[in-house]
């Protein structure tokens, strides 16, 4: 009775493993899809399926889900009103912080958090916009840091730089974020890739 039970248990680990393998792979092959996804109907796919992810890393998980979220939210804005963007919009920023509490380093996660609050502000949905701009200047500082040429960090600061009526310099990072995309060159999934999307050719 004893090796039975010894045999199931082995038995047990052994497909629990495979399927947190399977699951994995599920999830790199989402992530490499989600970085030409076009659509909203792509969008919210993609947040149904990485809300269900088994991931290990669960942040990477919250990662895309606000990503997803945020890039809803950013192909809607000039079609519909505002109003109706505010939960997506939330979604993006609840899923956002799921992950930056324990990512706090992560510049991904700074980038990430910083283009959603500047959507928040952009849509009319922040009570406190300067204290906002300012957690969004940590965030790209912290960014900077650590991934100086991140193509998403360029686009944060293009739209920063739009904001503020500086279009020569909105250009000029729209420019750098379209030369990193074009350096890219890796199947690796677990660098993030997406952001084509938001280029000034692509709205």
């Amino acid at each position: 009775m004893n090796k039975f039970l010894l045999m199931f248990c082995f038995c047990v680990a052994g497909f629990g493993a495979k399927a947190q393998a399977f699951a994995e792979k599920n999830l790199q092959q989402a992530v490499l899809q989600f970085n030409t996804s076009k659509t909203v109907n792509d969008y919210d796919a993609f947040y149904k399926k990485f809300s269900t992810a088994n991931a290990s890393e669960r942040w990477q998980a919250y990662y895309y889900q606000s990503a997803a979220m945020f890039l809803k939210t950013d192909q809607l804005a000039k079609k519909v009103p505002a109003e109706s963007l505010r939960e997506p919009n939330a979604l993006a920023g609840k899923a956002a912080l799921g992950a930056f509490t324990s990512q706090r380093d992560n510049a991904e996660m700074n980038i990430l958090i910083g283009l959603v609050s500047l959507q928040s502000i952009q849509l009319n949905f922040c009570p406190d916009v300067q204290k906002e701009l300012t957690a969004i200047a940590k965030n790209i500082a912290t960014a900077e840091s650590i991934s100086p040429n991140n193509p998403r960090l360029a686009i944060l600061k293009a739209r920063i730089a739009e904001r503020s009526g500086d279009k020569a310099e909105a250009e000029k990072q729209y420019q750098k974020a379209l030369n990193e995309f074009t350096k890219y060159n890796s199947s690796d999934s677990s660098i993030p890739n997406w952001g084509r999307q938001l280029l000034p050719t692509n709205n």
